[in-house]
């Protein structure tokens, strides 16, 4: 489905819906609207019936798929739903079934509505379209079946190859050289010696915090620069390593002016929009400060200063609050003043005070270190700290959450990875390394070795992906993941971008990544695959995408986005668990729409409108 959707289009769809509204005026009143929702479920349950009879030898795949857009359906025409969601999907039909006009009604909404009851009628994508499965088993059985099966397999493998092979890895051969000549001209530019740019306190003293320097230094349009000065005048925090700067292309479009979107999620992270400036900058006038951007309430489940607990055995310690370069959608970007700002690290009193609340709670026996990137500190602060919270006996798991492999690997010290092997304590005490990559093309030789250097020391690595629009490409996260585990890295979490106003153009429906778990990493080995996709709940924590226990689609906004309800992860675990969280979804028209701006080819996401 794609294209411009409008009500004529519902009308040529759904015929059903207009009987017998249309033929009689005199039931577009408003005493009829009880009638009127009572007509759309009895319609839902009339094309669901007759397509599960349809379907009754086509296999589970499409009578299930039918019989869940049928259960949206009835759910979002219900009262019920339509109080939390906010907005009456039912009254918006009556509405325009009626002749009314309804110009708040956008195309999106039509094409939600229409594949919603494709889906009901089992008229929809019975299949991937990234997969052509012509190799029928019909028939065959033993050794014949087994051959006609690995066929089929081998053309599986060889069409995500081809997916795959479209992203620009930054191990090969082309893309090293060409950071080896930027790494080169940013030397010269900076009068550094081959010493001093693997010289992590090189790094951090050099980090580019100004759009004339950028300008220098990197390939920007004069609108990415307009933004970045913006956002130093308004001392919104920012900056990037030389060494991150080498990451990025020094011509990013064709020679037809077109964008490559080769290092695309590389500047989208470092590289605030215009957007984003206006919007936070939005968010202060409202607040004062920028504690309206705590979109996680991490100030409602702080105990103690410079500790964040949501869940029963683990903790967040927070001592130092900076990075070298700052994520546009950072988390924290409410609390960061800049990057490595002089004041970042916590007093004394207050880091004894927070290592002090942890002895005090045995139930925690997990701590993940953070901040801030605990390891831009310098060695003997970062020994000191990580060394008190080692020392607390009913800590059984350190976890060292960081970036600094991507952003600065040569911080990876001998001196750093043998501190931390000293931690371990085998049976008793375990050292994790929690880092954030997010594109295949961030990968460098630089980060291999940095890697290496830890598992040498028994250092287990895991990451943590951020699903943006810029890594959401067919087979663009399972690439990431395919060559995470070559060089010794585990898929962890794959995280929804969260619904901040300020990174709405980062932001990717929840079908989408739904779809990629589903469909994409599914067709990769388990090890390669066997991270866990979530959803963050303010105030909560995480909800398993996975599962349909935590959450609902209980209705659509006139703009065509998806309402949620998300269900706390204490429920049915406590007696009295939170209160339900309503969220409002990336409209999937507009998305396909993005997608297509940049070259992709839609009917390659067609069954997108039928993960839920």
């Amino acid at each position: 489905m794609q294209g411009s959707f409008t009500f004529a289009d519902l009308r040529e769809a759904v015929p059903g819906l207009f009987r017998p509204w249309v033929a009689d005026s005199a039931a577009c009143v408003e005493e009829n609207f009880a009638q009127w929702r009572y007509h759309l479920l009895a319609l839902v349950d009339e094309l669901e019936g007759e397509a599960l009879a349809r379907l009754a030898q086509a296999g589970t795949g499409p009578r299930r798929r039918t019989k869940y857009c049928g259960a949206v359906l009835r759910t979002i025409f219900s009262a019920h739903a339509e109080e939390k969601a906010g907005f009456s999907v039912a009254r918006a039909l009556f509405d325009v079934v009626c002749n009314e006009e309804r110009k708040d009604l956008r195309p999106a909404f039509y094409a939600e509505i229409i594949s919603l009851f494709n889906g009901a009628c089992g008229r929809m994508i019975e299949h991937s379209a990234i997969i052509d499965d012509d190799h029928s088993q019909e028939g065959l059985s033993g050794r014949e079946a087994a051959l006609m099966r690995s066929r089929q397999l081998d053309a599986m493998t060889f069409r995500v190859e081809h997916f795959m092979s479209t992203y620009s890895d930054g191990l090969e051969a082309a893309a090293v050289a060409r950071r080896q000549r930027r790494s080169e001209r940013i030397k010269k530019y900076f009068g550094a010696s081959a010493e001093q740019w693997q010289d992590w306190q090189w790094q951090v003293q050099h980090i580019v915090q100004d759009a004339e320097t950028l300008l220098h230094l990197v390939d920007l349009s004069s609108a990415a620069a307009a933004a970045v000065t913006r956002a130093r005048q308004a001392r919104l925090p920012f900056g990037i390593t030389p060494y991150y700067l080498s990451l990025m292309d020094d011509n990013h479009s064709d020679d037809k002016g077109r964008h490559l979107f080769r290092d695309a999620a590389i500047r989208a992270q470092v590289l605030p929009p215009a957007a984003y400036v206006d919007e936070v900058l939005a968010s202060r006038r409202r607040s004062g400060d920028f504690s309206g951007l705590d979109f996680m309430l991490e100030e409602d489940t702080s105990p103690v200063d410079l500790i964040t607990r949501r869940y029963p055995s683990i903790c967040i310690f927070k001592p130092f609050n900076t990075c070298p370069q700052i994520c546009v959608y950072c988390q924290r970007n409410w609390e960061i003043e800049d990057a490595m700002a002089a004041d970042a690290l916590a007093a004394d009193e207050k880091i004894e005070a927070a290592v002090n609340w942890i002895r005090e709670h045995p139930a925690i026996r997990e701590v993940l270190i953070t901040g801030g990137d605990p390891l831009a500190m310098a060695d003997d602060s970062l020994e000191r700290i990580v060394g008190l919270v080692a020392a607390v006996p009913t800590v059984e798991r350190i976890r060292i959450g960081t970036r600094t492999l991507v952003t600065m690997p040569m911080r990876i010290t001998a001196r750093l990875a043998d501190f931390l092997g000293s931690l371990r304590w085998p049976g008793r005490r375990e050292i994790v390394v929690v880092t954030h990559i997010e594109h295949v093309y961030e990968l460098t030789p630089e980060v291999v070795a940095a890697v290496d250097r830890l598992k040498r020391q028994g250092i287990s690595i895991y990451n943590q992906l951020v699903y943006t629009f810029f890594v959401s490409r067919r087979f663009e996260a399972a690439c990431l993941r395919r060559r995470l585990r070559q060089i010794g890295i585990d898929p962890y979490y794959t995280f929804n971008t969260k619904g901040k106003d300020e990174t709405a153009g980062y932001r990717v429906p929840i079908a989408r990544l739904m779809q990629e778990q589903a469909e994409e990493a599914r067709l990769l080995p388990g090890m390669e695959r066997t991270d866990e996709a979530v959803f963050n709940v303010p105030g909560q924590g995480k909800g398993y995408l996975r599962s349909t226990r935590r959450r609902q689609m209980i209705g659509l906004a006139a703009d065509g986005s998806r309402i949620y309800e998300f269900f706390p992860w204490e429920d049915g675990i406590v007696r009295v668990a939170p209160s339900p969280y309503v969220a409002r979804d990336v409209p999937i028209l507009s998305y396909l729409e993005r997608l297509a701006a940049i070259g992709e080819k839609i009917e390659d996401y067609q069954s997108i409108w039928y993960y839920f």
